[in-house]
């Protein structure tokens, strides 16, 4: 078979083009332990909106070769039915668009027992052909002898979606001892995986630095995260105050803390009634008891700052809607895909100035050093304006802008499936 290999400059790793790679379809198998693992859960992270759309997505272009396995919450791992899978797909999201916060726990805990029973691993057919056992999450990568079971179990090619390594990069952000648990997943990747897709330029360097030659001449394909079509929201009633958002888990290096600070700021200089409110939409996470403090224990900002956690999308969708600007002050990011969404429902962003962030934005957002407090003290009270011409500006660049359809990166995870089977 002739094989024609080239170097991409800008794309990250080996791209193998070959004129009978069409030819060769390996099975799929989608790992959805994560989605499994958080059927508690009433509302998705970051990481479970991946795989959820890994699982539609493979469905729609290979559902004729693709299966589906987990590690069961039981500790068992094995394939999983297919019938009940596209069952449980439809359930969670509709689940994390009518419900969330506001799901009766006990129909929530009922309804998980049922799903554990449907969703129980069975035996794993043999081989008849190339495989590809295929996980967008991090789940059991720390796990070296669990991953390297399951890939022999299958008798599989493995490929998965790295999402960054800041844990590892700046492992102060990250939960006391998430350093060396990332150092362990990349090292798991870097032993068993036959390719890697990383969602952006600025995670394929962190990963290819950390990795080395280690990792050289397996394939690594740049994939973009997609972004969902967005559904027809109706025009948001006017608010009675001009609000933010802030979107995502409250940990270190989102810096909420600039945030508060400038609110604070804002409340003593202009009195609360005067001062747009800012809408936190996440839990609480970890290492954070400054922004706790903040938030339980400054009263200037009550009824200014207000938490709302674990949203339904259909309500999350509407108060974008009537946002003045998405606001991203972190100090590191894997991919930033609150970004892509918010210009995606034609709602302006404010973020820090991270490689990354521009690589997803392009030039539509306002950029801003996280550390420069009154440059974004000036860009909310401009953009607290809806009529201000500095506002007005990003909503006219974003004509030019479009996101990356959740099928472009599913391409890229289908393309790295062949590519593997054929070397």
């Amino acid at each position: 078979m002739k094989m024609i290999d080239e170097t991409l400059d800008g794309g990250g790793g080996r791209f193998v083009q070959n004129i009978g790679l069409r030819k060769i379809r390996p099975e799929l198998v989608l790992d959805l332990s994560r989605l499994i693992s958080r059927i508690l859960h009433p509302a998705p992270t970051g990481v479970d909106r991946v795989e959820m759309a890994y699982a539609r997505g493979l469905l729609d272009r290979a559902g004729h070769r693709t299966a589906f396995a987990a590690v069961h919450p039981s500790g068992v791992y094995g394939r999983l039915c297919g019938e009940k899978v596209r069952a449980f797909i439809d359930h969670t999201v509709q689940r994390w668009e009518r419900y969330g916060t506001y799901e009766n726990p006990v129909e929530c805990y009922h309804q998980a027992l049922r799903w554990l029973w449907h969703l129980r691993p069975g035996a794993v057919p043999g081989r008849t052909g190339n495989r590809v056992l295929i996980q967008p999450s991090p789940n059991h990568l720390d796990r070296p002898r669990r991953m390297a079971a399951k890939i022999r179990r299958e008798q599989s090619r493995f490929i998965c979606l790295v999402h960054d390594v800041i844990p590892v990069s700046h492992p102060e952000y990250a939960r006391p001892g998430g350093g060396d648990c990332h150092q362990r997943r990349l090292n798991t990747i870097v032993a068993q995986a036959d390719g890697v897709l990383v969602n952006s330029q600025a995670t394929f360097h962190a990963f290819m630095q950390r990795s080395g030659m280690a990792f050289a001449g397996k394939p690594v394909r740049v994939a973009p995260l997609g972004v969902e079509p967005v559904p027809r929201v109706p025009a948001p009633m006017p608010s009675a105050r001009p609000y933010f958002v802030i979107l995502g888990t409250i940990e270190p290096r989102k810096n909420h803390l600039l945030l508060l600070w400038i609110w604070r700021d804002l409340c003593e200089r202009l009195g609360p009634a005067g001062v747009p409110q800012l809408l936190i939409i996440g839990r609480r996470g970890w290492e954070n008891e400054n922004v706790i403090d903040m938030l339980d224990r400054c009263a200037v900002l009550h009824g200014v700052v207000r938490e709302l956690d674990r949203l339904p999308d259909q309500e999350l969708r509407a108060i974008l809607a009537g946002a003045q600007a998405l606001l991203m002050p972190s100090f590191a990011e894997g991919f930033g895909l609150p970004i892509a969404e918010a210009l995606a429902a034609g709602i302006p962003v404010i973020a820090s100035d991270l490689a990354v962030h521009r690589e997803t934005g392009g030039d539509v957002p306002d950029y801003i050093d996280p550390l420069d407090g009154p440059a974004w003290k000036q860009a909310v009270l401009a953009y607290a304006d809806p009529g201000h011409a500095r506002r007005r500006a990003q909503i006219d660049r974003m004509a030019a802008w479009s996101p990356t359809p959740w099928d472009s990166h599913i391409d890229a995870v289908l393309n790295l499936a062949d590519e593997v089977v054929a070397c």
